[in-house]
């Protein structure tokens, strides 16, 4: 009965056991990337989730789409979040929860940041424009808490990415400090807010959400 009922396709389309074998290689992923970074091997992945290279690719024919899914939830609570603080009446506080939510996922999911700051890394049109949205909303969101006086007028939207590489640092260094993590994402909003600003900041640097995949999640060259 056991095998039998392994045999028949749920809604998704997928059997059981090939529900579970999805779920194992999701969960692999997203360890091995925690540990080597995004950039790490496919056969590695493959050997954590207990299956041939061949499975892993009949699944998921690229790494950008097993990245899409191994952190697909993670993706839809950043879209999410910044949809909501852009409806959010008051534009520091909508800032202000965007912020702690994707620092709080950098947290929970330290393969994750690599992900985030890829966006959608095979570069199709489709994606282009999903990315070229979320930064158009992040840079209206920056004009309205400085519109209304709460946030810094020197801040760059750019300083978004300076600041998730500085949590990212803390969290690697310390994974289950989450007292720090919290402790250094309030310093780092307090720094952002107006009554803050003392002298101008120096310009901001070429630093972008899109040029950091490599920096904040694994090396180069480890793409097989």
């Amino acid at each position: 009965m056991a095998a039998e009922s392994s045999r028949i396709a749920g809604p998704d389309g997928l059997r059981a056991d090939a529900r579970r074998n999805r779920r194992r290689i999701l969960a692999a992923v997203r360890a091995v990337f925690a540990e080597h970074g995004i950039d790490a091997p496919m056969a590695t992945v493959a050997r954590r989730a207990g299956v041939g290279v061949a499975t892993l690719y009949r699944r998921f024919p690229t790494r950008d789409a097993l990245v899409r899914a191994a952190y697909a939830e993670q993706m839809a609570t950043c879209g999410q979040a910044l949809t909501d603080a852009l409806a959010d009446p008051d534009p520091w506080r909508g800032f202000r929860r965007l912020v702690e939510t994707v620092c709080e996922l950098q947290r929970e999911e330290r393969g994750f940041p690599a992900a985030f700051l890829a966006a959608f890394p095979d570069g199709t049109r489709a994606d282009a424009a999903v990315r070229e949205r979320a930064e158009r909303d992040f840079a209206v969101l920056v004009r309205r808490a400085q519109a209304a006086g709460a946030l810094r007028a020197d801040f760059h939207p750019t300083d978004l990415a300076v600041a998730l590489l500085a949590h990212c640092g803390l969290v690697g260094a310390l994974p289950d400090d989450r007292a720090a993590s919290r402790r250094l994402v309030a310093y780092l909003l307090q720094s952002f807010r107006a009554e803050a600003a003392g002298e101008p900041l120096p310009p901001p640097g070429a630093v972008s959400l899109s040029s950091l995949p490599t920096a904040v999640g694994g090396s180069p060259g480890g793409r097989t």
